[in-house]
């Protein structure tokens, strides 16, 4: 299981996150009310899919000891409100020499990162509201 921990102080959106012995920041831009500094919530959700495709597509590469340099991975994120639901546009660039088959089996691996697989699967979310931690 994953734990994340998010806290926000008075002032202001600007919020820490903490993920193990991680911490970064995470805020909204000054048009909605945030000091920018940090990505906001909808980057987050994107840079999680995005990251996760380059790490399990660089193992992959390492493991098979392809020769391949750079891997990028770029998400957008497009969200209708009035249907409730989201679409996200991955678009992968990989550096290197590999054929057709290769190709088609690295798209694979792609579409097999836990993120990916995570935001493709059903989704619950249950909460609870506590007076204190």
């Amino acid at each position: 299981m994953t734990k994340v921990t998010a806290i926000n102080h008075k002032e202001g959106l600007k919020t820490i996150i903490t993920a193990g012995n991680h911490q970064l920041i995470v805020d909204e831009p000054k048009d909605l009310g945030g000091n920018n500094e940090g990505v906001n919530p909808h980057e987050l959700l994107a840079s999680s899919l995005a990251s996760c495709t380059t790490i399990t597509l660089r193992m992959y590469v390492n493991h098979k000891n392809l020769p391949i340099e750079d891997i990028h991975v770029e998400v957008d994120v497009e969200t209708d409100k009035a249907n409730k639901t989201s679409s996200f546009k991955r678009k992968i660039q990989i550096h290197g020499h590999y054929d057709e088959s290769v190709g088609k089996r690295l798209l694979s691996v792609a579409n097999a990162c836990p993120v990916h697989k995570i935001l493709e699967g059903s989704i619950h979310i249950t909460s609870e509201l506590n007076q204190s931690f």
